[in-house]
C-alpha cells in the first residue's frame, strides 16, 4: 500500500463530522425535546430509544458483514457510504418534526424515526469506520487516522451545540427559554441534515483514490446465496466473539460509553434544574468537553507511544469518572459555588474541559486498537473482517444514546421525576427531585467505571504483541500464492 497523504487522512476524518452532528444532537437535545418540550413520559421516551438500540444490535453487524463481502469496482465501503447520505438526512429531519400526537402515537413516532435514523447512520458509519482501518497497517499511524476522525467527530458535536444554543434556540417574546420552542427544532434538524449529507459525500470523494489499494473480500468470505447470509453472519460474529482481546476491549468500553450516554441524556436536565444555567451558560458548558476532546486528540498519539494504548484507555476512563462525580459530590457537601454565579459557570466549564481532555485518550486509543485486533483475528482465521469488528464500535457509540438513555429514563422514573403532561418547568420540580437527579448523574453513574477498568485489565494486546502479529501476518500472506 502506498504512503497515506495527509489530505486523504483529513478527507476521511471529515466524514466523521456527520456522525458527530447526529451524536451531539441525540445526546443533548433528543431526549429533552421529547420529554421536556413535547411532554412524552420519560420511561416511554427511553424505551423508544432503547428499541432503536436493539435494532442496531442487528443492523450494525449486518452492515459490517455486507460491506466486508461486497465486490464492486467502487470497493467494499464506498457504495454504502454514498447510499446512506440522503435517507439519513430525511429521517433525521422527520424525527424532530412530529405532528401533534397523543402519548402512545408520539412514542411510536419517536421509535420509528429513531430506528430509521440509526439504520441510515449504520449503513454509512460501519463501512466508514472499516475504511479507516484499511487505510494504514502501521501501529501508530492508525492512531493518527483515528485522531483525525475524532477531531472531526467532536467538531460536529460542537457544531450541533453552537447552532442549537447559538442560532436556533435563542429567546423570543413567546419563548424566553428558546430550547422550549417547538417550531425551532425543524429548521435546526434541516440544517444539520444538509451538513451530514455534504460531509459524507466529501469523505467518499476524498478517499476514492485509495480504492485500488484497499483489500477485497477473501475467497472464503464471499457469500454464494442470499439465504446463506444469516448463517454466514452468525458464524463470523461467533468467530469475532471468540477473540479474547476483542471481548475484553469491547466489554470495557461499552460500560464507559453507557456511562457517557447517561451523562449526555441528563446533561440538559442537570443544567436546567440542578445547576440552573442560562442559555449562554449552557453553550459555554456544552462546548467545553468537545473542545477538550479536540485538543486531547492532538497529543493522543504521543501518549500512545509513551504508555501504550491500553494504559491510555484506562487513564481516560478513570479521568472521565473522576471529573463526572466531583462537581455533584462537592455540591451535595456544600463545597461548590452557588447557582447563578460566574464562579459556578467557570468551575463547571473547567471540569468539563478537563474531562474532554482525558476521555479523548480513551476514545482514540480504543478505536486505534480495533485494527490491531483485526490483525490478530486475520492471523488466527485468515479473514480480514473490519466490518464485523467495527460494527461493534458503531454499536457502542450508539449505546451512548440508546442504552444510556434507557438507564437515564428509568432512573428519572424511579425518582418520580415529573412528566407526561406537557413541558416540565422549574416550578414542577421539588428540591428532593433535584437532589436525586444529582445523585444519579454523579456518584451512581461514575461507580460503573470500576467495572470498565476491570475488563480492560484483562486485555493482553500491546505494542510488542502486535509487532509479532504483523511479522507472522507478512509470512502468512507471502505463503498464500504458493499454497494456492
Amino acid at each position: 500500500m502506498t504512503p497515506l497523504p495527509h489530505r486523504v487522512k483529513a478527507g476521511y476524518g471529515i466524514g466523521q463530522l456527520a456522525e458527530g452532528v447526529k451524536n451531539g444532537t441525540f445526546s443533548v437535545f433528543l431526549f429533552f425535546f421529547y420529554t421536556s418540550v413535547l411532554g412524552l413520559r420519560p420511561e416511554l421516551a427511553s424505551t423508544a430509544l432503547f428499541i432503536a438500540l436493539v435494532f442496531d444490535a442487528v443492523t450494525d453487524p449486518l452492515a459490517g458483514f455486507l460491506s466486508d463481502n461486497l465486490r464492486s469496482r467502487f470497493g467494499r465501503r464506498h457504495p454504502f457510504m454514498v447510499a446512506a447520505a440522503l435517507p439519513l438526512a430525511i429521517s433525521f429531519y422527520l424525527l424532530f418534526t412530529p405532528p401533534e400526537l397523543p402519548q402512545l402515537a408520539l412514542f411510536v413516532w419517536l421509535t420509528v424515526f429513531t430506528v430509521l435514523t440509526r439504520g441510515a447512520m449504520t449503513l454509512y458509519h460501519v463501512p466508514h469506520l472499516s475504511l479507516g482501518a484499511e487505510l494504514s497497517e502501521d501501529f501508530h499511524e492508525r492512531t493518527t487516522v483515528v485522531a483525525y476522525r475524532y477531531f472531526s467527530s467532536y467538531f460536529g458535536v460542537l457544531l450541533s451545540l453552537a447552532l442549537g444554543f447559538g442560532v436556533f434556540f435563542v429567546a423570543t417574546p413567546d419563548h424566553p427559554d428558546g430550547k422550549f420552542n417547538v417550531a425551532a427544532y425543524g429548521p435546526f434538524a434541516l440544517t444539520l441534515g444538509a451538513i451530514m449529507v455534504v460531509t459524507i459525500l466529501i469523505s467518499a470523494v476524498s478517499t476514492r483514490s485509495r480504492i485500488p489499494y484497499l483489500p477485497g473480500p477473501a475467497e472464503q468470505q464471499r457469500t454464494q446465496r442470499w439465504y446463506r447470509v444469516p448463517v454466514q453472519l452468525f458464524a463470523e460474529m461467533r468467530e469475532a466473539l471468540a477473540n479474547r482481546s476483542f471481548v475484553w476491549l469491547f466489554s470495557g468500553v461499552l460500560v464507559i460509553f453507557t456511562m457517557v450516554g447517561v451523562d449526555a441524556t441528563l446533561n440538559l436536565h442537570m443544567n436546567t434544574y440542578f445547576w440552573e444555567l442560562k442559555r449562554e451558560e449552557n453553550l459555554v458548558y456544552f462546548i467545553a468537553a468537545p473542545i477538550g476532546v479536540l485538543i486531547g486528540t492532538t497529543f493522543a498519539r504521543k501518549l500512545n507511544e509513551l504508555f501504550d494504548k491500553k494504559a491510555c484507555i484506562i487513564l481516560g476512563t478513570t479521568g472521565w469518572a473522576t471529573f463526572q462525580i466531583l462537581p455533584v459530590a462537592l455540591r451535595l457537601l456544600d463545597w461548590f459555588p452557588e447557582n447563578q454565579t460566574t464562579e459556578l459557570v467557570i468551575t463547571l466549564t473547567a471540569f468539563k474541559f478537563i474531562q474532554g481532555l482525558v476521555v479523548a485518550q480513551s476514545l482514540v486509543s480504543f478505536n486505534s486498537m480495533i485494527p490491531d485486533v483485526v490483525d490478530e483475528h486475520e492471523l488466527l482465521t485468515g479473514k480480514r473482517q473490519e466490518g464485523i469488528f467495527f460494527s461493534a464500535i458503531s454499536f457502542s457509540a450508539k449505546a451512548t444514546t440508546g442504552l444510556g438513555t434507557l438507564v437515564a429514563g428509568f432512573a428519572l422514573w424511579l425518582i418520580s421525576w415529573p412528566g407526561g403532561e406537557g413541558a416540565v418547568t422549574a416550578a414542577d420540580v421539588t428540591a428532593a427531585d433535584v437532589r436525586s437527579l444529582g445523585i444519579v448523574f454523579g456518584p451512581v453513574v461514575s461507580a460503573f467505571a470500576v467495572l470498565c477498568i476491570w475488563c480492560l485489565t484483562k486485555l493482553r494486546l500491546d505494542r510488542a504483541r502486535h509487532q509479532e502479529i504483523v511479522t507472522q501476518l507478512k509470512a502468512q500472506r507471502a505463503a498464500l500464492p504458493a499454497a494456492g
